[in-house]
Protein backbone atom coordinates (compact mmCIF):
# COMPACT_ATOMS: atom_id res chain seq x y z
CA UNK A 1 0.00 0.00 0.00
CA UNK A 2 1.40 3.36 -1.30
CA UNK A 3 1.73 6.13 1.37
CA UNK A 4 -1.08 8.38 -0.18
CA UNK A 5 -3.49 5.28 0.36
CA UNK A 6 -2.08 4.40 3.58
CA UNK A 7 -3.02 8.31 4.79
CA UNK A 8 -6.35 8.07 3.21
CA UNK A 9 -7.24 5.17 5.07
CA UNK A 10 -6.29 6.91 8.14
CA UNK A 11 -7.79 10.18 7.91
CA UNK A 12 -9.86 11.30 10.73
CA UNK A 13 -12.87 12.21 8.63
CA UNK A 14 -14.18 8.90 8.99
CA UNK A 15 -14.19 9.33 12.68
CA UNK A 16 -15.75 12.77 12.78
CA UNK A 17 -18.48 11.49 10.81
CA UNK A 18 -19.47 9.06 12.74
CA UNK A 19 -19.74 11.65 15.57
CA UNK A 20 -21.13 13.72 13.76
CA UNK A 21 -24.27 10.86 12.81
CA UNK A 22 -23.87 9.45 16.74
CA UNK A 23 -25.15 13.71 17.80
CA UNK A 24 -28.01 13.64 15.72
CA UNK A 25 -29.13 9.68 16.80
CA UNK A 26 -29.14 10.10 20.30
CA UNK A 27 -30.86 13.55 19.91
CA UNK A 28 -33.58 12.00 18.01
CA UNK A 29 -33.48 8.97 20.70
CA UNK A 30 -33.60 11.73 23.62
CA UNK A 31 -36.80 13.58 22.07
CA UNK A 32 -38.16 10.48 21.34
CA UNK A 33 -37.76 8.59 24.66
CA UNK A 34 -38.27 12.08 27.22
CA UNK A 35 -40.50 13.78 26.10
CA UNK A 36 -43.79 12.34 26.98
CA UNK A 37 -46.09 14.22 24.41
CA UNK A 38 -43.36 13.04 21.51
CA UNK A 39 -43.22 9.03 23.21
CA UNK A 40 -47.15 8.72 23.19
CA UNK A 41 -47.07 9.37 19.17
CA UNK A 42 -43.76 7.10 18.67
CA UNK A 43 -44.31 4.43 16.57
CA UNK A 44 -40.96 2.60 18.54
CA UNK A 45 -42.49 3.26 21.93
CA UNK A 46 -43.09 -0.68 22.93
CA UNK A 47 -40.92 -2.59 24.47
CA UNK A 48 -39.77 -4.88 21.60
CA UNK A 49 -38.80 -1.91 19.99
CA UNK A 50 -37.45 0.14 23.48
CA UNK A 51 -35.08 -2.35 24.58
CA UNK A 52 -32.87 -1.53 21.48
CA UNK A 53 -33.63 2.28 21.80
CA UNK A 54 -33.08 2.29 25.51
CA UNK A 55 -29.41 0.09 25.10
CA UNK A 56 -28.50 2.74 22.34
CA UNK A 57 -29.57 5.86 23.80
CA UNK A 58 -27.03 4.90 26.88
CA UNK A 59 -23.61 3.24 25.03
CA UNK A 60 -23.57 5.52 21.69
CA UNK A 61 -22.85 8.49 23.84
CA UNK A 62 -20.20 6.78 25.83
CA UNK A 63 -18.69 5.64 22.64
CA UNK A 64 -18.64 8.78 21.31
CA UNK A 65 -17.32 10.71 24.59
CA UNK A 66 -14.13 8.30 24.81
CA UNK A 67 -14.09 8.37 21.15
CA UNK A 68 -13.47 12.11 21.04
CA UNK A 69 -11.43 11.80 24.14
CA UNK A 70 -9.17 9.70 22.08
CA UNK A 71 -9.05 11.90 19.21
CA UNK A 72 -5.82 14.27 20.47
CA UNK A 73 -3.89 11.01 20.78
CA UNK A 74 -4.23 9.99 16.73
CA UNK A 75 -0.95 11.90 15.87
CA UNK A 76 1.11 10.91 18.48
CA UNK A 77 3.91 8.42 17.56
CA UNK A 78 3.13 4.82 17.07
CA UNK A 79 -0.31 6.46 15.86
CA UNK A 80 -1.42 3.07 13.80
CA UNK A 81 -2.18 1.49 16.69
CA UNK A 82 -4.28 4.27 17.98
CA UNK A 83 -5.91 4.90 14.70
CA UNK A 84 -7.24 1.42 14.73
CA UNK A 85 -8.71 1.60 17.57
CA UNK A 86 -10.55 4.30 17.57
CA UNK A 87 -11.91 3.26 14.04
CA UNK A 88 -13.03 0.38 15.48
CA UNK A 89 -15.09 2.00 18.19
CA UNK A 90 -16.09 4.50 15.57
CA UNK A 91 -17.22 0.89 13.80
CA UNK A 92 -18.95 -0.47 17.32
CA UNK A 93 -21.06 2.47 17.92
CA UNK A 94 -21.81 2.78 14.29
CA UNK A 95 -23.00 -0.79 13.98
CA UNK A 96 -25.02 -0.24 17.46
CA UNK A 97 -27.04 2.58 15.76
CA UNK A 98 -27.58 0.18 12.30
CA UNK A 99 -29.16 -2.39 15.04
CA UNK A 100 -31.64 0.47 16.53
CA UNK A 101 -32.77 1.83 13.06
CA UNK A 102 -33.56 -1.56 11.93
CA UNK A 103 -35.75 -1.80 14.75
CA UNK A 104 -37.42 1.65 14.65
CA UNK A 105 -37.78 0.87 10.47
CA UNK A 106 -39.51 -2.45 11.76
CA UNK A 107 -42.10 -0.09 14.45
CA UNK A 108 -42.65 2.17 11.37
CA UNK A 109 -43.40 -0.41 8.82
CA UNK A 110 -45.90 -2.28 10.76
CA UNK A 111 -47.86 0.81 11.52
CA UNK A 112 -47.12 0.65 15.46
CA UNK A 113 -49.65 2.37 16.51
CA UNK A 114 -50.61 4.44 14.03
CA UNK A 115 -53.58 5.53 15.29
CA UNK A 116 -51.86 8.06 17.09
CA UNK A 117 -49.77 9.35 14.54
CA UNK A 118 -49.17 12.64 14.45
CA UNK A 119 -46.91 15.87 13.30
CA UNK A 120 -44.43 14.66 15.60
CA UNK A 121 -44.30 11.10 14.37
CA UNK A 122 -43.62 12.75 10.81
CA UNK A 123 -40.45 14.73 12.73
CA UNK A 124 -39.30 11.61 14.22
CA UNK A 125 -39.74 9.66 10.74
CA UNK A 126 -38.15 12.67 9.21
CA UNK A 127 -34.99 12.29 11.49
CA UNK A 128 -35.22 8.51 10.95
CA UNK A 129 -34.80 8.99 7.15
CA UNK A 130 -31.94 11.03 7.68
CA UNK A 131 -29.66 9.14 10.37
CA UNK A 132 -29.95 5.63 8.31
CA UNK A 133 -28.74 7.51 5.50
CA UNK A 134 -25.66 9.10 7.09
CA UNK A 135 -25.12 5.74 9.09
CA UNK A 136 -25.07 3.79 5.61
CA UNK A 137 -22.87 6.64 4.23
CA UNK A 138 -20.38 6.09 7.74
CA UNK A 139 -20.67 2.07 7.60
CA UNK A 140 -19.42 2.17 3.59
CA UNK A 141 -16.39 4.86 5.40
CA UNK A 142 -15.23 2.58 7.84
CA UNK A 143 -15.56 -0.45 5.61
CA UNK A 144 -12.76 1.15 3.49
CA UNK A 145 -10.99 1.96 6.73
CA UNK A 146 -10.56 -1.79 7.54
CA UNK A 147 -7.32 -3.43 8.20
CA UNK A 148 -6.25 -6.77 7.45
CA UNK A 149 -7.87 -9.56 9.80
CA UNK A 150 -5.69 -10.19 12.23
CA UNK A 151 -3.81 -6.44 12.85
CA UNK A 152 -5.08 -5.92 15.98
CA UNK A 153 -2.57 -8.40 17.73
CA UNK A 154 0.09 -6.63 17.11
CA UNK A 155 -0.88 -3.12 18.82
CA UNK A 156 1.30 -1.83 21.33
CA UNK A 157 -0.79 0.44 23.05
CA UNK A 158 -4.41 0.35 24.87
CA UNK A 159 -6.73 3.10 25.41
CA UNK A 160 -6.16 2.91 29.77
CA UNK A 161 -2.38 3.45 28.26
CA UNK A 162 -2.90 6.76 26.65
CA UNK A 163 -5.58 7.97 29.95
CA UNK A 164 -2.45 7.28 32.10
CA UNK A 165 -0.03 9.41 30.51
CA UNK A 166 -2.57 12.57 30.01
CA UNK A 167 -3.31 11.64 33.73
CA UNK A 168 0.61 12.33 34.32
CA UNK A 169 0.35 15.60 32.85
CA UNK A 170 -2.15 16.82 35.53
CA UNK A 171 -0.74 17.30 39.34
CA UNK A 172 -3.59 16.38 41.11
CA UNK A 173 -3.67 12.98 39.49
CA UNK A 174 -0.14 12.34 39.16
CA UNK A 175 0.56 10.22 42.19
CA UNK A 176 -2.18 7.72 41.19
CA UNK A 177 -1.44 7.55 37.39
CA UNK A 178 1.47 5.22 37.82
CA UNK A 179 2.71 2.27 35.46
CA UNK A 180 1.59 -0.12 37.86
CA UNK A 181 -1.51 1.28 38.28
CA UNK A 182 -2.43 0.37 34.52
CA UNK A 183 -1.12 -3.02 35.38
CA UNK A 184 -3.54 -3.44 38.12
CA UNK A 185 -6.25 -2.91 36.09
CA UNK A 186 -5.51 -5.25 33.08
CA UNK A 187 -4.96 -8.13 35.36
CA UNK A 188 -8.28 -7.14 36.79
CA UNK A 189 -10.36 -5.67 33.64
CA UNK A 190 -13.10 -8.55 34.37
CA UNK A 191 -13.69 -7.14 37.75
CA UNK A 192 -13.60 -3.89 36.68
CA UNK A 193 -16.19 -4.33 34.07
CA UNK A 194 -18.53 -6.20 36.35
CA UNK A 195 -17.92 -2.92 39.08
CA UNK A 196 -18.70 -0.09 35.99
CA UNK A 197 -21.73 -2.39 34.84
CA UNK A 198 -23.16 -2.56 38.24
CA UNK A 199 -22.90 0.81 38.80
CA UNK A 200 -24.55 1.80 35.91
CA UNK A 201 -27.28 -0.50 36.14
CA UNK A 202 -27.74 0.49 39.51
CA UNK A 203 -28.26 4.09 38.10
CA UNK A 204 -30.48 3.60 35.31
CA UNK A 205 -32.71 1.09 37.71
CA UNK A 206 -32.63 3.58 40.38
CA UNK A 207 -33.64 6.34 37.97
CA UNK A 208 -36.85 3.77 35.67
CA UNK A 209 -37.82 2.90 39.41
CA UNK A 210 -38.32 6.19 40.79
CA UNK A 211 -39.47 7.83 36.93
CA UNK A 212 -42.29 4.72 37.00
CA UNK A 213 -42.69 4.91 40.91
CA UNK A 214 -42.56 1.27 41.12
CA UNK A 215 -42.48 -0.88 44.35
CA UNK A 216 -42.32 -4.32 43.67
CA UNK A 217 -38.80 -5.36 44.91
CA UNK A 218 -38.83 -8.38 42.74
CA UNK A 219 -38.91 -6.10 39.53
CA UNK A 220 -36.56 -3.80 40.96
CA UNK A 221 -34.18 -6.33 41.22
CA UNK A 222 -34.91 -7.92 37.73
CA UNK A 223 -34.12 -4.88 36.28
CA UNK A 224 -30.54 -4.57 37.68
CA UNK A 225 -29.75 -8.19 36.74
CA UNK A 226 -31.12 -7.27 33.01
CA UNK A 227 -29.22 -4.12 33.24
CA UNK A 228 -25.97 -5.31 34.47
CA UNK A 229 -25.86 -8.21 32.04
CA UNK A 230 -26.23 -5.52 29.30
CA UNK A 231 -23.54 -3.45 30.34
CA UNK A 232 -21.64 -6.29 30.63
CA UNK A 233 -21.58 -7.64 27.31
CA UNK A 234 -21.31 -4.22 25.91
CA UNK A 235 -18.12 -4.00 27.95
CA UNK A 236 -16.70 -7.10 27.00
CA UNK A 237 -17.70 -6.64 23.15
CA UNK A 238 -16.58 -3.25 22.37
CA UNK A 239 -12.90 -3.94 24.35
CA UNK A 240 -12.56 -7.23 22.13
CA UNK A 241 -13.35 -5.07 19.35
CA UNK A 242 -11.55 -1.44 20.08
CA UNK A 243 -9.24 -3.03 22.66
CA UNK A 244 -9.48 -0.26 25.45
CA UNK A 245 -7.77 -2.41 28.13
CA UNK A 246 -4.88 -4.90 26.82
CA UNK A 247 -5.82 -7.98 29.02
CA UNK A 248 -2.92 -10.61 29.45
CA UNK A 249 -2.80 -13.58 26.75
CA UNK A 250 -6.16 -15.94 27.80
CA UNK A 251 -4.96 -19.24 29.95
CA UNK A 252 -6.79 -21.73 31.38
CA UNK A 253 -10.86 -21.75 31.29
CA UNK A 254 -11.04 -17.85 31.55
CA UNK A 255 -11.39 -16.88 27.95
CA UNK A 256 -14.02 -19.42 27.18
CA UNK A 257 -15.90 -18.54 30.43
CA UNK A 258 -16.10 -15.33 28.88
CA UNK A 259 -17.97 -15.92 25.70
CA UNK A 260 -20.66 -18.14 27.81
CA UNK A 261 -21.07 -15.32 30.06
CA UNK A 262 -21.29 -12.80 26.71
CA UNK A 263 -23.75 -14.95 25.60
CA UNK A 264 -26.04 -15.83 28.55
CA UNK A 265 -26.13 -11.56 28.65
CA UNK A 266 -27.10 -11.02 24.83
CA UNK A 267 -29.91 -14.11 24.90
CA UNK A 268 -31.28 -12.13 28.42
CA UNK A 269 -31.32 -8.92 26.10
CA UNK A 270 -33.46 -10.51 23.30
CA UNK A 271 -35.55 -12.84 25.64
CA UNK A 272 -36.57 -9.37 27.81
CA UNK A 273 -36.99 -7.57 24.23
CA UNK A 274 -39.22 -10.30 22.54
CA UNK A 275 -40.90 -11.77 25.81
CA UNK A 276 -44.49 -11.70 24.79
CA UNK A 277 -43.81 -13.73 21.41
CA UNK A 278 -41.64 -16.10 23.38
CA UNK A 279 -44.37 -16.87 26.66
CA UNK A 280 -46.43 -19.61 25.54
CA UNK A 281 -49.29 -17.84 27.34
CA UNK A 282 -52.67 -16.71 25.44
CA UNK A 283 -51.43 -13.23 26.30
CA UNK A 284 -49.07 -10.72 27.02
CA UNK A 285 -46.44 -11.69 29.64
CA UNK A 286 -47.79 -9.52 32.98
CA UNK A 287 -46.47 -12.17 35.65
CA UNK A 288 -43.11 -10.56 37.17
CA UNK A 289 -42.44 -14.17 38.66
CA UNK A 290 -42.92 -15.49 35.00
CA UNK A 291 -40.86 -12.82 33.40
CA UNK A 292 -37.98 -13.46 35.41
CA UNK A 293 -37.99 -17.07 35.02
CA UNK A 294 -38.10 -16.62 31.21
CA UNK A 295 -35.23 -13.73 30.67
CA UNK A 296 -32.97 -15.38 33.80
CA UNK A 297 -33.89 -18.51 32.14
CA UNK A 298 -33.30 -18.25 28.77
CA UNK A 299 -29.65 -16.35 29.49
CA UNK A 300 -28.74 -19.79 31.97
CA UNK A 301 -29.95 -21.98 29.27
CA UNK A 302 -27.77 -20.14 26.48
CA UNK A 303 -24.87 -19.77 28.96
CA UNK A 304 -24.59 -23.43 29.64
CA UNK A 305 -25.37 -24.71 26.28
CA UNK A 306 -22.12 -22.57 24.42
CA UNK A 307 -19.97 -23.53 27.80
CA UNK A 308 -21.45 -27.24 26.50
CA UNK A 309 -20.21 -26.34 22.61
CA UNK A 310 -17.02 -24.89 23.50
CA UNK A 311 -15.84 -28.29 26.01
CA UNK A 312 -17.12 -30.40 22.85
CA UNK A 313 -14.85 -28.90 20.39
CA UNK A 314 -11.87 -28.90 22.96
CA UNK A 315 -9.51 -31.48 21.55
CA UNK A 316 -8.93 -34.26 24.12
CA UNK A 317 -5.43 -34.43 25.36
CA UNK A 318 -3.41 -37.54 23.15
CA UNK A 319 -2.12 -40.47 25.21
CA UNK A 320 1.39 -39.93 26.95
CA UNK A 321 4.51 -40.96 25.27
CA UNK A 322 5.44 -44.47 25.02
CA UNK A 323 1.56 -45.52 25.85
CA UNK A 324 -0.09 -48.05 24.03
Amino acid sequence: MGKDEEKRRSSPAVVWASLGTAALFEALTVLATQDRAVRAVSPWQDDQYDVAVSLSQFTVPILALVIVLRLPAWRMPDGPDRRQQTERAAGAMTTLIGLTLIFEWSAVIGRAHDSAWSTWTMVLIGGLVMASILTVVVAAMLMRCRRPRGSSRRWHHDWLGDVIMICQRIPALRRWAEPKAAEWVRRRAMTVFITLSVLAAAGITGAQAIGERWTNPLLIAWMLVVETTSCLAFCLIGNAIAGFIARPAGTGPRRPAETSVVAGCVAILVTTAFRDVLWPGAGPLTSVPALVALTLGAGLITSLAVTGMQLARTPSPGPANGSK
